[in-house]
């Protein structure tokens, strides 16, 4: 028994309902929990820390399963290490999701007929306040629901004093540093949302287009562009070929004429234009496409900006006004009046950028922005991964880590949004900008004119400093002495460019080159059964609450963790989460039925010498099963885990275990009190391994068994010792492992043949077993328990005999079954057996067929030939076991 355990008073009542109800037990022992402490962190405790920092969920967000998936993984380790003897700490928090939170306050006043400029920045700003007090973060709710162990007692938001302040401190080191800049370059423009947007924002989607074919330029000084966006040639300020491309080497310097305006451009060689693509020659658009932006720099082109933050085009002439496709198609239309298209338009599929928010197609424009130098930021990122100090988990994710900070651009750092933190640069009358930090006063006021910044910092901005300024940076805090770095960070791989790698370049460079974690820990995405994406405007979305409802949120918990094969996708389904229902049911039962007959925690466990050979061999299988799961822990093996701890418990535990030992419990006297305190050893330490995935049914049952506090503040099993048989890592017992598995292959081969006969799982059958001279004649009367074997009796006769491991089992079915039927129903059986072998074997003797018919349709004739040949077999063996009529 472990000495927590011991020091606790006996549970004041070992009664069980027979039904486990989760709605009953989960919320009142979490809050239980957490009125307790059990989850506070003690930056002076002298015990080891270990950190996990939760990646902070959007303030406008609920509990979806990609969340319930990684929540349970991160609480699983946390609580682990707590048992462990860790100072444990897993921090939560929220992000203040800039755009998003903007939007739900902006649809609250559109439906009073308002706008956010009706209002005004600062009373705006204390809307969105209010709306995040009544409304957000309802997720934290839900993260009890779940389970979560986190340290409510440190809950931080990215907008609260303490993060501002962070988010201050390093924009001034940045900025100082020459880090931040501010310039004039393309970037992801929402003209719904009217704000730059971050990469992470923009999803791509393959959309219909029209190709357009378009000459520019008159007889022998002309060529041929093509462009899905004919509404940018207005904005064209050159048109590019290869310089070895000879169909244009004539044409390289000239100018020539941009129909529909009164500009000429010039045809400039560049190699980034493709001789290969199209027909070789592009236009240039500088102000609205990054690749041409590039060209305009190299070229000294002018960028010439289009259209308005609306979309809508600006350019004086009869498409002014019009909004982006509006004049995408009154161009096309002018240009064809104009003879100018070359090409019938064609169909063309093409990769578009749209708002993640809103859906609205996304403009590249060029724009006076706030940017991150991230050259020397990403190369440190990227060393720290080459040498060792952060390791990527699974490995082979790396090169997807290597390939985004070894390629990174400039990052945009300026929203124009009025929520979020806003840009801390003050602009003074004769031109003067002044970055001001945390603590200094701004240079002067607006009435001497002095101006801040109207824009706001990208959302990734903060969220990337959440590691160390969560923990009080830049204060030296007792919590950013104990837990900083963090131990690991668990989040999905599909962030690893947008947020891994920004926190990785803030804690290198705010934490003099500590690594903000010590291991990435990526896993994969949750899908539905049928590996489909799981998506709110699919039918296949699912309210992890529903399922937490309907079968507690310990089955949602197992569920998810026996599908965390690392870096790999998890499918789920409602069928899976009801099998891990039965799971916990399957314990609550087992358990329950444990203390009724005897399982105990008291006193030390019995001298080797006094166990039979089954508690022997489940205590060998118990410490076996204590070294796996620690091995799958330290590999972040959840999938592996699960699935051990699962048949340990199920398998060998309560459907071997248990049943070999009733005839023991139900005989009483010494034995049982041997096998009694053998059971309550292995429930202890089983209910322990599985606490940090199944948290709630672990410590209600554990409680009861051991009159212990709780399982949150109990100790992680090591490897049991046995009196009398003391051996290093913890007692085995191989001979008793291999006499139990001689026990279960003849109780198998029996209850095969049994079910092979149409024999119902309680009917008792007379048996004469031979066992002398085996392993197996200590386990008769258990044998004959499991497979209801009666005493063969003065009239037996044997009808079937079963040779298996050494031994013998005769049964006597003569009145148990109905001998003629049964004889029809095998012969039966038999005739369509015999027909699919001959199909099969006819087919593969076919040779025109074989060599027309595909690899896989060939296998699968061979696959029901052998399917055929077992069936033969198996059903002449049932007739051959048969009485006589």
């Amino acid at each position: 028994m472990t000495e927590n355990a011991q020091q606790q008073p006996p549970a004041p009542d070992t009664e069980l309902p027979t039904q486990y109800a989760p709605a009953d037990v989960e919320g009142p022992l979490y809050e239980r929990w957490v009125e307790r402490g059990y989850f506070e962190a003690d930056a002076k405790s002298d015990k080891p820390p270990y950190t996990i920092v939760i990646p902070p969920p959007n303030v406008t967000g609920s509990l979806h399963l990609g969340h319930a998936f990684q929540h349970t993984l991160m609480d699983a380790l946390t609580r682990r290490k707590r048992m462990q003897g860790y100072e444990s700490l897993w921090l939560p928090g929220m992000d203040h999701a800039g755009i998003a939170t903007q939007n739900k306050v902006e649809q609250q006043l559109a439906e009073e007929g308002k706008s956010r400029h009706d209002l005004g920045r600062e009373e705006f700003v204390d809307r969105v306040w209010q709306w995040k007090e009544e409304y957000g973060g309802r997720i934290l709710g839900q993260m009890r629901r779940l389970g979560d162990g986190v340290d409510w007692s440190r809950e931080r938001f990215t907008m609260d004093e303490g993060l501002s302040k962070a988010v201050l401190t390093i924009f001034k080191r940045l900025y100082e540093d020459e880090l931040i800049y501010r310039a004039e370059r393309i970037i992801n423009w929402c003209p719904r949302c009217l704000t730059a947007i971050s990469d992470i924002e923009v999803e791509y989607q393959e959309d219909a287009g029209e190709l357009v074919s378009i000459r520019y330029g008159e007889g022998e000084d002309s060529l041929v562009v093509a462009t899905t966006r004919a509404e940018t040639m207005l904005g064209d300020t050159a048109v590019a070929v290869h310089p070895d491309d000879e169909r244009y080497r004539h044409l390289i310097g000239k100018q020539i004429k941009l129909p529909l305006t009164d500009r000429t451009i010039p045809v400039v060689a560049d190699t980034h234009v493709d001789p290969e693509f199209g027909t070789g020659a592009v236009k240039v658009t500088p102000a609205h496409d990054p690749n041409d932006f590039e060209i305009g720099r190299r070229h000294d082109l002018p960028s010439l900006t289009i259209m308005d933050e609306h979309g809508v085009i600006t350019v004086h002439g009869p498409f002014l006004g019009l909004d982006r496709f509006e004049a995408r198609s009154a161009v096309v239309g002018a240009l064809k009046e104009q003879g100018r298209i070359v090409a019938e338009k064609r169909p063309y599929m093409h990769s578009v950028g749209h708002c993640s928010r809103c859906k609205t197609t996304v403009e590249p424009r060029l724009s006076m922005q706030w940017w991150v130098k991230v050259g020397p930021l990403a190369k440190a990122a990227g060393d720290a991964v080459r040498d060792g100090r952060v390791k990527i988990h699974p490995e082979d994710m790396s090169k997807r880590y290597f390939d985004w900070v070894d390629n990174m651009h400039d990052w945009c750092i300026s929203r124009q949004l009025w929520w979020g933190h806003r840009i801390p640069i003050w602009y003074g009358p004769d031109g003067e900008v002044v970055c001001v930090g945390p603590d200094e006063e701004p240079p002067g006021t607006e009435a001497e004119g002095w101006t801040q910044d109207s824009d706001v910092l990208d959302t990734w901005f903060s969220s990337g400093l959440w590691p160390f300024s969560t923990l009080g940076w830049p204060e030296q805090t007792e919590d950013l002495r104990k837990f900083y770095p963090t131990d690991v960070l668990l989040t999905g791989h599909d962030i690893i460019f947008f947020w891994v790698a920004r926190m990785m370049m803030f804690g290198l460079y705010a934490m003099d080159g500590q690594a903000p974690f010590h291991t990435i820990a990526l896993t994969g995405l949750v899908r539905d059964e049928f590996g489909k994406k799981m998506s709110k405007s699919n039918p296949n979305a699912v309210d992890p609450l529903v399922w937490m409802d309907a079968y507690g949120s310990d089955a949602v918990r197992f569920t998810l963790a026996n599908g965390a094969n690392p870096g790999a996708d998890v499918p789920i389904g409602e069928d899976w989460v009801k099998a891990s229902r039965n799971f916990t049911n399957k314990i609550w039962n087992a358990t329950r039925f444990a203390l009724m007959n005897g399982a105990t925690v008291e006193g030390p466990l019995p001298d080797a010498s006094e166990m039979s050979a089954t508690d022997r061999w489940i205590l060998s299988r118990l410490n076996t099963t204590v070294a796996q799961v620690d091995a799958y822990y330290d590999d972040y093996q959840f999938a592996k885990l699960a699935d051990a701890l699962y048949h340990f418990a199920w398998d060998e535990v309560f459907d071997w275990y248990v049943e070999l030992s009733k005839t023991t419990f139900f005989a009483g006297g010494e034995r049982a009190r041997v096998s009694g305190r053998v059971l309550g050893e292995v429930l202890d330490v089983t209910l322990r391994l599985l606490h940090p995935v199944i948290p709630f049914v672990t410590d209600a049952l554990w409680t009861t068994l051991t009159g212990g506090e709780s399982l949150v503040v109990g100790e992680w099993p090591k490897a049991v010792s046995v009196p009398g048989a003391d051996a290093p890592g913890g007692f085995r017992d191989k001979d008793a492992e291999l006499e139990i598995e001689l026990v279960q292959r003849v109780v198998t081969e029996v209850r095969r043949f049994r079910k092979d006969q149409g024999l119902k799982d309680g009917q008792k059958v007379p048996a004469r077993l031979t066992l002398d001279g085996t392993a197996l004649a200590p386990h008769e009367a258990a044998i004959r328990q499991l497979l209801r074997l009666q005493p063969e009796g003065d009239s037996f006769a044997a009808t079937a005999t079963l040779p298996v491991g050494g031994a013998e089992v005769a049964l006597d079915l003569s009145g148990t079954i109905d001998v003629a039927a049964e004889r029809k129903r095998l012969a039966k059986d038999l005739a369509a057996a015999e027909k699919e072998k001959a199909q099969a074997t006819a087919k593969l003797g076919n040779e025109a067929f074989l060599a027309k018919a595909p690899d896989n349709v060939v296998d699968k004739i061979r696959g029901r030939l052998a399917k055929a040949e077992e069936d033969l077999a198996r059903i002449q063996a049932q007739l051959d076991r048969l009485p006589e009529a």
